[in-house]
């Protein structure tokens, strides 16, 4: 029996985008728990509660109303140090700019950069390259 992740956090504005998401990575069956937020103020109200149920690993848009993608990653790294948590975060998007992934390569936070939608192969890459363990 693999071992697996304890929370997968979706910051995405589109519910039916989150809705497909979460069926790729429960058919794959990789996670205890996948949460989906609908903004970077969301994850950040996630992130600071008391959940015993800590993002492993968040993808994150890029394009989203009230707090986008790279507004969540400033805010982010002002958490007080018991908020933050050993995370990879990738960023999963349908933007075309590719100013947008060459931007991404300057955040330490950033782990990758993944076009829309995921799909049980890029989940399965992410889950080898940064999880080893989990498979």
């Amino acid at each position: 029996m693999k071992k697996k992740l304890n929370c997968i956090l979706l910051v995405d504005d589109d519910e039916p985008t989150n809705f497909l998401h979460e069926m790729v990575i429960s058919d794959f069956d990789c996670t205890e728990k996948i949460v989906s937020v609908q903004d970077g103020n969301e994850a950040l109200e996630y992130l600071k509660s008391s959940h015993k149920d800590k993002p492993d690993l968040i993808f994150l848009d890029i394009n989203m109303p009230g707090m986008n993608g790279w507004e969540f990653l400033e805010a982010y790294q002002h958490l007080e140090e018991k908020q933050k948590v050993s995370v990879v975060v990738m960023m999963l998007t349908t933007s075309l700019n590719p100013d947008d992934e060459i931007k991404a390569k300057k955040y330490d936070l950033i782990h990758g950069y993944k076009k829309k939608p995921l799909t049980e192969e890029i989940l399965k890459e992410i889950i080898h390259t940064y999880f080893p363990d989990k498979l």
